[in-house]
């Protein structure tokens, strides 16, 4: 699909990610409108400045995906929806269930009714590692949300909506992921960083990644795909080692709703599951689909043992690697 003349409507569009897509489809691109959906309005305030040449593009709506009367109106007139609104700090989860809930999962039922009743052509919804195999609720509320997306294929009836899923790994250097804990700990003088396992391995994928995935995506899907991106892990004592070299490494047990590995694609996908170079596609196994319908060329099956997980990917970044590209990157807001 061509944004060019599109309207583009991104939920959480105020985030780390929602800003980065939107920069790149702005610079790359002539969509008609993009519209910036999000609850805080501050950070819409300082979103405005920062894209001080494209304004005349933008729009800002401040609203909740858990206001369904205000979705129905952010949706009217829109082509595209890119769905970034979670509730994603797996601590705040625990503590607050009912609201997790409420965000992703109510969010995500709002989302699909008011594409659907709108008319809108394509929805991406964004998941995560953590929603396979969950072992904490903010894992739990996107694999519900991500069985909400695909299902909704089918509940889009005779109309043209269609929704599929990005799923992918930790974005490096995120607000509140490793990195900027490591990152604050060091300029603070410490010499010794805390490490919940010595064993821990993660996905790393860069926010620049993330917005490819989406527009793959958004120009092929055809309903009811969960997209995942090929990407390397990383051990998190190397990670630790390459911010600071001498570091004394603690062992501090693993948290609350924490996993020692991540995980993207399980054996009980692998039947459902086709390589294609540097991703792959995870189609949805239901009695709507078919091969001959929704498939997209070039794909290899996988065999049917095979699963995706951060401790048994065939690419580790390296020490030095990993030193590389912590020194390229920031936090992200």
């Amino acid at each position: 699909m061509n944004i060019d003349g599109k309207t583009v409507l991104v939920t959480g569009g105020t985030g780390s990610f929602g800003k980065k897509f939107i920069r790149y489809i702005l610079e790359n691109f002539n969509p008609k409108k993009v519209i910036v959906y999000s609850r805080d309005e501050y950070k819409q305030y300082v979103m405005q400045g920062d894209f001080a040449a494209h304004l005349s593009k933008m729009r800002f709506f401040i609203g909740d995906v858990r206001d369904r009367e205000r979705m129905y109106r952010a949706f009217d007139g829109v082509d595209i929806v890119v769905h970034a609104a979670a509730l994603k700090q797996v601590p705040a989860a625990e503590y607050n269930p009912m609201e997790a809930i409420k965000t992703n999962i109510t969010g995500a039922e709002n989302v699909i009714d008011a594409a659907i009743d709108r008319g809108v052509e394509k929805v991406i919804a964004l998941s995560t590692d953590k929603a396979v195999h969950p072992v904490n609720l903010y894992g739990a509320t996107k694999l519900v949300s991500d069985k909400l997306f695909t299902s909704a294929n089918a509940y889009a009836g005779s109309k043209k909506t269609k929704f599929s899923v990005v799923r992918y790994g930790n974005v490096a250097g995120s607000r509140g992921s490793v990195i900027p804990f490591f990152r604050r700990l060091i300029e603070n003088g410490e010499k010794t960083l805390p490490i919940t396992d010595f064993r821990m391995t993660r996905f790393w994928i860069t926010l620049e990644e993330g917005v490819q995935m989406v527009m793959r995506g958004i120009g092929e899907a055809k309903g009811g795909e969960v997209y995942v991106a090929k990407i390397p892990s990383f051990n998190v004592t190397d990670l630790a080692k390459a911010m600071l070299q001498d570091a004394q490494l603690k062992e501090i047990g693993i948290r609350e709703g924490e996993k020692m590995h991540e995980e993207m694609i399980t054996v009980e996908d692998a039947p459902m599951t086709y390589e294609y170079g540097n991703y792959f596609i995870i189609y949805p196994n239901y009695s709507w689909w078919s091969l001959g319908k929704h498939f997209t060329e070039g794909g290899t099956k996988v065999s049917p043992e095979f699963f995706y997980k951060s401790d048994t990917n065939t690419h580790f970044l390296s020490v030095e690697e990993l030193r590389e590209w912590t020194a390229k990157i920031g936090a992200v807001d």
